[in-house]
C-alpha cells in the first residue's frame, strides 16, 4: 500500500518535521501541493500547540501530521553536568557569559497524557513519533478517532518492534538523514546503516508500509526509493531553504556554503545523536562527546552560547541540522518543491 491510500494524500511525499526551522506555514504549503505536511511539536508550549492546531484544522487542504518525541527524560546527573560545564567553560569566558547562571531544563517534552488531551479534540489525521512509541493506551486512543500512527526505525529490530506495537507505517531513517536519529532500542551507532541498505530489508520483513528517509533530495532519489519498495518518501533537508521555512539567516548561509558538504553525527547540542553541518564547537570538542549529558539535557548549557554567538553573527555554537545530501535545497515555495519531487515517478 502506498501512502496516498493510507493517508489520503495525492502524492507519496512527507515533509519531515523539523523543530526550530518551521511552523505551520511550511506544513500548510506541503499539504496544499498534495503531500503530507508535518508539524514538529516536542518544543511547543501547550498554548503554542493549540494555536497551531487551530490553524491546521481550519486551513489545511488534505491530511496533516503532528510529530512528537516518545522519549523519557533521564534523571539528573549532577557529576556529568559539572563535567559538561567545565568543557564549555572556556567558550563561556570567551563570550563573557556567566556559566553559573545556567538554569536546568530539558527543552523537549515527551508525549504524555496531557498532550493527548490537547490534541484529541482536533483529531489529527496522522500522528508520528520519534524514539519509539508512547504507551499502548495512547496509541489506541489516536487510532480510535481514525488517526494513523507513524514512527521512525533506524534498524530492522526497531521496525519490527514498531509494527508489533501498533504503528500503521514505519519511516526507515538512513544514516544520511539530518537532525536527530530516531533510534530507541540501542544507542550503538555502529548498528545504523544507510537508507538504501535499510529500506529493502524493512520492505521485505514488514507487513506495513515503509517510508524512506535520509539522503533523498530530489525527484531521482524519490524514484529510486520507490523502486526499492518504499510506500512513500520523507524529506527534510530539501525544504530548509523554502520560503515558508523559518530557517535562520545563519543556517541558510551555512546550507548554501561549501561547508555544507561536511556533516557529522553529534550529541553536543541535545545529548542525542543528530546530523548537522560541522561547525566550530563540533571541531573543537569532537562531534561526539562522552561528557555531554543524556538527551535532551545537554542543550541546557550550550543554548546560552548559541544565543550569544548568534547575536554576534556567528553559528559557531548553533545546531546546523542537515542531511548528507543538501543538493535539493532550493529557495522556492514548499508547494513547488513538493510537486517537483514526484516528476520522475510513473504516471
Amino acid at each position: 500500500m502506498r501512502i496516498e491510500s493510507l493517508f489520503g494524500t495525492r502524492l507519496p511525499i512527507i515533509q519531515a518535521p523539523m523543530a526550530g526551522v518551521q511552523n505551520s506555514a511550511l506544513t500548510l504549503a506541503v499539504c496544499h501541493a498534495g503531500g503530507l505536511g508535518s508539524l514538529p511539536c516536542a518544543m511547543l508550549s501547550a498554548e503554542a500547540l493549540v494555536a497551531e492546531l487551530e490553524v491546521l484544522s481550519t486551513q489545511a487542504e488534505g491530511p496533516w501530521n503532528l510529530n512528537f518525541f516518545a522519549h523519557q527524560n533521564p534523571p539528573a546527573d549532577d557529576a556529568r553536568e559539572q563535567h559538561w560545564r567545565q568543557a564549555l567553560a572556556p567558550f563561556y569566558a570567551e563570550l563573557d557569559l556567566d556559566i553559573g547562571s545556567i538554569k536546568a531544563g530539558a527543552g523537549r517534552r515527551p508525549f504524555d497524557a496531557h498532550t493527548l488531551e490537547l490534541i484529541a479534540p482536533f483529531r489529527p489525521p496522522v500522528v508520528s513519533f520519534h524514539f519509539g512509541l508512547p504507551e499502548a493506551a495512547m496509541v489506541a486512543r489516536i487510532k480510535g478517532w481514525g488517526g494513523k500512527v507513524l514512527s521512525t526505525a533506524t534498524t530492522l529490530d526497531e521496525a519490527r518492534w514498531l509494527q508489533a506495537h501498533g504503528a500503521d507505517a514505519v519511516i526507515a531513517q538512513g544514516l544520511e538523514a539530518g537532525g536527530h536519529r530516531g533510534q530507541f532500542l540501542s544507542a550503538d551507532l555502529s548498528l545504523q546503516m544507510g537508507t538504501f541498505a535499510l529500506l529493502p530489508q524493512l520492505v521485505a520483513a514488514l507487513d506495513i508500509p515503509v517510508i524512506a528517509a535520509g539522503g533523498i533530495a530530489d525527484a531521482a532519489g524519490v524514484a529510486a526509493a520507490m523502486a526499492l519498495g518504499a510506500a512513500g518518501v520523507q524529506l527534510g533537508t530539501s525544504y530548509l531553504l523554502c520560503r515558508e521555512a523559518t530557517t535562520s539567516a545563519l543556517h541558510r548561509a551555512a546550507l548554501k556554503g561549501e561547508g555544507a558538504q561536511h556533516t557529522a553525527i553529534t550529541n553536543l547540542f541535545s545529548g542525542g545523536p543528530a546530523r548537522g553541518i560541522v561547525n566550530r564547537v563540533m571541531h573543537e570538542l569532537g562531534p561526539l562527546s562522552a561528557l555531554a549529558p543524556a538527551f535532551p539535557l545537554a542543550g541546557t548549557a550550550i543554548t546560552p552560547l548559541r544565543a550569544a554567538a548568534e547575536q554576534r553573527g556567528s553559528s559557531d555554537f548553533s545546531p546546523l541540522w542537515s542531511g548528507q545530501n543538501n543538493s535539493g535545497c532550493r529557495e522556492v515555495s514548499a508547494a513547488e518543491l513538493t510537486r517537483a519531487l514526484v516528476a520522475q515517478l510513473p504516471a
